[in-house]
């Protein structure tokens, strides 16, 4: 799996070197000139790219994908920021389906529109669906063997670990959130307990933890907003008795 991993990386190279003097150029979000603003972070140079990235992607998320996506797109790509990373897996996570899947959507569609989206989808399911068959076909035999059962089983401290990690690297954007960091841990607390501790219905901890928190980021930001206009004017009224 590391070596055809590895070969698609090399040929994601080599076509972003040969599409870098086409008219295939990647459409912006409005208002913004990777050109003209060389600071802009970096974003797929390609439709093929997005596939290609996205493709890479799938084929290290064994158990869960967390942990690669974060790593992928935050760490080694730099497509998002851990701020934007956690807004919007946070909207990924609501919406209906897959979370990776919905997070390929978003990013796909903002870069590419529609197609996009479908190269994001597509690099997501197509080389995991082969090797999903080809692996169910030899699972058949051999699924009832103790080794094959323990390694699944061993797998699952793997993956938990992952999260873990994941979740304690992400941890760093509340502290840039509206709702501060301890609001932010106190919602996070209440949601893993009320989950995985009381085992409250998740689209509940969604209605009512959710809610509760847009609603507090909501107001943060609003009293945020007045209490700047109350310093632009204080600053403003002194500028014209001193004048």
């Amino acid at each position: 799996m590391e070596d055809l991993s590895y070969l698609l990386v090399i040929f994601q190279n080599s076509v972003n070197f040969n599409m870098s003097n086409t008219t295939d150029q990647p459409i912006h979000i409005p208002n913004h000139n990777i050109e003209d603003n060389p600071c802009e972070k970096p974003g797929p140079k390609s439709r093929m790219d997005l596939f290609l990235s996205f493709s890479i992607l799938a084929l290290q998320g064994f158990g869960g994908v967390l942990a690669v996506v974060q790593r992928e797109l935050v760490e080694k790509k730099k497509w998002l920021t851990n701020e934007e990373f956690v807004e919007q897996w946070s909207v990924a996570q609501i919406l209906p389906g897959p979370n990776v899947v919905n997070l390929g959507v978003m990013i796909g569609q903002r870069t590419f529109g529609a197609s996009g989206a479908l190269f994001a989808v597509a690099g997501l399911i197509t080389f995991p669906l082969f090797i999903l068959l080809i692996i169910a076909a030899l699972y058949t035999g051999v699924s009832d063997q103790e080794w094959i059962q323990s390694s699944l089983k061993g797998m699952n401290s793997v993956v938990s670990g992952l999260i873990i990690a994941t979740a304690l690297k992400l941890a760093s954007a509340l502290s840039k959130n509206q709702l501060g960091t301890f609001l932010g841990m106190l919602i996070a607390a209440l949601s893993f307990s009320a989950v995985a501790l009381l085992h409250v219905p998740l689209l509940f901890v969604l209605v009512v933890l959710g809610s509760t928190s847009c609603i507090t980021a909501y107001r943060k930001t609003l009293r945020f907003d007045e209490l700047e206009k109350d310093k632009n004017k204080k600053s403003q009224v002194s500028r014209e008795h001193k004048s």
